[in-house]
């Protein structure tokens, strides 16, 4: 379960005008290690990526789903970026 990965996703989904489009992004080869260790630890779910993203994804399991679809509407709405 990454968050924002440094890939061409937010470029090809022309999303470069958004608050996750423009904002800073984790490291893929990291994500992507974190993500084979996981699948090699047997896990069913991993929060890849930086602090700032893991730290999130713990605030996200006590957050209501409707809080946190604001927040990711707010974050992916086209032109965000300049708001």
């Amino acid at each position: 379960m990454p968050g924002s990965t440094d890939t061409d996703f937010f470029r090809r989904a022309d999303m470069g005008d958004t608050k996750v489009g423009q904002g800073d992004e984790d490291d893929s080869a990291q994500v992507a290690q974190q993500g084979f260790d996981a699948l090699f630890a047997g896990k069913d779910k991993v929060v890849a990526g930086s602090l700032q993203t893991r730290a999130q994804g713990m605030a996200d399991r006590i957050l209501p789903d409707s809080r946190k679809a604001e927040g990711h509407r707010r974050m992916a709405e086209p032109g965000s970026a300049d708001q």
